[in-house]
């Protein structure tokens, strides 16, 4: 009900503000004519008398005749219809307001009426950049006040009720009658009592509002705002339509001026590249090539970067220039100016005929480049193929080699070992490889019919072979250290093996500190940092690295107690659930990974009291600990 009662308080004191602010802006154009005011609106234009006076000053027509004593309730109504249909005439549409309404003194279709003939009569004829009305004043005000650093007009309510907007619009069009940047800008009431009684004086805009319409409302009603503000635009467009001309003036003068410096860039651009390419065209002429092939070399650079650089930009350039002759008769044609045509000698035409011969002389003179290092290039080809094809010839070797090892282990060691040290010779061969894939690059031999070997792929191929002999060797022996460690099961040694494998990021079969921890952190063995320290350098003796067999003594020492048949007994009767055999559901519920649970299935043997899914663990453990 509050909500309701206080809307309703508002909708009242919009409607008092319409009916003073339109009672005046009435009053100020009768009083153009000298006709008596009106006191009270809607009772006063009820007759129609003044309601016809009003629409003939501002429409500047004659209505008569018309009953200027109406006393009967259909003369009035005759003079209201009056009234009404000239202003349908004038092509304003009065939805639901009728003669009766206003006869009848509702003030709320009165206050509707005096608003469409203010609209229709004082604000659709302001026009800004194709906007009309509302937004067209609205434009008006934001551009006369955009300069101004308080003042920021978005509205007709909120944006006035400093004051300072209307301020500024009497400071953009007479900065003498008002000094607003001294003007205390906390001040509402001041500032707007300032500007409507400067208005009001200076500038003959009648005091349509006054100060506590605009300073003591919430929200100022649009309505009468737009009324009042409609004044200055009216009162200051004979000054805009001066600035208007002025603007009109310049810009004329700003195309002049645009579209001469077009032209004299044209003439100065179709020189400038004329010249250069004249230039470069006598400085090839001019060129004597060696049968030296740096000399053939450097000229062969020195041309290709011509034709990224400053060809490119000469490209660039005569397609910009022609667009921008092609820009200069728009705009003359749009204008309406005298077409442009460039000197004879700097023509459209001229710039292609220097243009064809550049590309000639071009033609030729690569040509007489290529022809001069061709032979070169062919030389760098076959010598550099021989020599790649040898080098992947001799690391063939050495992987069939590594693929058809047998005999003893430590017979297969000693032959890893002794392919090591091929790889200084096979380095020194790929150093004088990689000098003369330097060459064929500095000559621009990049494609070799004869080899399809690239130096990245020699490179490459050198450091897997290295890697394989490597692993190879780190292998065998691992496989040795492996082979006599007896006091772990085969399942301890294959994870333990392939753990220390895992964690020897650089294959260099040894482990460091931080990958030892990590190792044993995934074997579920984890020691805080000065344990670790100590344990480390102890099975390493003071080395940064542990080796596979360290590793694999430490292992051993961790958990040679910890494997007991009976403690393995009890593990598996526990996943078992006391039963005398266990299942593959058994083994992957107690989180054993799978390749560990396909192990157990191929060698734990099956079960008498379950064959069809049972493994007999205790046969099984008893079988490995035998």
């Amino acid at each position: 009900n509050i909500f309701f009662i206080e809307k309703k308080q508002m909708v009242n004191a919009w409607e008092l503000i319409q009916k003073k602010t339109f009672t005046k802006w009435v009053n100020n154009k009768l009083d153009l004519k000298s006709i008596p005011n009106i006191v009270h609106l809607n009772e006063d234009l009820a007759n129609g008398v003044r309601l016809i006076q009003l629409l003939e000053i501002i429409g500047g027509e004659s209505l008569r005749p018309f009953n200027q004593s109406p006393g009967m309730i259909f003369q009035k109504m005759e003079n209201v219809n009056k009234a009404l249909d000239f202003i349908k005439l004038r092509g304003v549409a009065l939805t639901n307001i009728g003669a009766e309404d206003i006869v009848n003194k509702n003030l709320k279709l009165v206050l509707g009426m005096l608003w469409i003939i203010i609209l229709r009569f004082t604000i659709a004829d302001i026009n800004q950049d194709g906007k009309n009305a509302k937004e067209g004043l609205l434009l008006w005000c934001q551009r006369k006040t955009a300069h101004y650093e308080d003042v920021d007009v978005r509205d007709f309510t909120y944006s006035w009720t400093d004051g300072l907007a209307f301020c500024a619009l009497i400071h953009h069009h007479h900065p003498e009658l008002i000094d607003f940047h001294n003007l205390d800008k906390n001040d509402r009431h001041g500032n707007t009592a300032l500007a409507f009684e400067i208005a009001a004086r200076e500038l003959n805009i009648p005091k349509l509002l006054d100060v506590e319409d605009v300073c003591d409302i919430s929200k100022p009603d649009e309505k009468s705002v737009m009324t009042y503000v409609a004044e200055y635009f009216h009162a200051f467009s004979a000054r805009d339509e001066f600035e208007t001309a002025g603007r009109r003036v310049a810009k004329f003068a700003d195309v002049l001026a645009s579209v001469w410096d077009m032209e004299h860039q044209y003439e100065l651009r179709v020189c400038a590249l004329m010249e250069a390419v004249e230039f470069i065209q006598e400085e090839w002429d001019n060129t004597q090539l060696t049968d030296s092939y740096f000399d053939a070399k450097e000229k062969s650079n020195t041309f290709d970067i011509y034709k990224s650089t400053e060809k490119r930009s000469w490209v660039a350039e005569k397609k910009n220039i022609g667009a921008l002759l092609g820009n200069i008769q728009t705009k003359a044609k749009t204008y309406n100016l005298k077409p442009y045509y460039p000197p004879n000698g700097l023509t459209l035409q001229d710039l292609d005929d220097t243009w064809k011969s550049l590309l000639q002389k071009e033609a030729n003179y690569y040509r007489r480049i290529n022809s001069t290092i061709r032979a070169i290039k062919e030389g760098l080809r076959k010598a550099y193929a021989d020599e790649a094809n040898d080098f992947q010839y001799r690391l063939d070797t050495i992987s069939v080699k590594l693929v058809n090892l047998e005999g003893s282990l430590q017979s297969q060691l000693d032959l890893v070992q002794s392919l090591t040290k091929l790889f200084e010779p096979l380095q020194a061969s790929l150093n004088i490889i990689q000098m003369l894939d330097s060459a064929c690059i500095e000559a621009n031999t990049e494609e070799n019919d004869y080899t399809v070997h690239s130096l990245e792929d020699l490179s490459f191929g050198l450091d897997l072979v290295k890697e394989a002999v490597q692993m190879k060797s780190a292998f065998i022996q691992n496989q040795i250290i492996s082979r006599n460690m007896t006091n772990l099961t085969p399942v301890q040694l294959e994870e333990f093996e392939q753990t220390f494998r895992f964690f020897d990021k650089d294959c260099t079969n040894t482990l460091s500190m931080s990958e030892f921890k990590y190792a044993l952190s995934s074997l579920g063995i984890v020691y805080d940092d000065d344990k670790l320290e100590i344990a480390f350098y102890s099975i390493t003796k003071n080395s940064d690295y542990a080796t596979f067999e360290q590793f694999i003594r430490f292992m051993v020492s961790v958990t040679e107690d910890k494997t007991t048949p009976g403690e393995l007994m009890d593990s598996f009767r526990t996943m078992a659930g006391d039963k005398p055999y266990v299942t593959e559901l058994d083994l992957k519920m107690s989180q054993i990974p799978m390749r560990m649970i396909d192990y157990l299935k191929n060698t734990m043997p099956i079960s008498a009291v379950n064959e069809s899914n049972g493994f007999d663990y205790e046969t099984y453990v008893e079988e490995m600990f035998n």
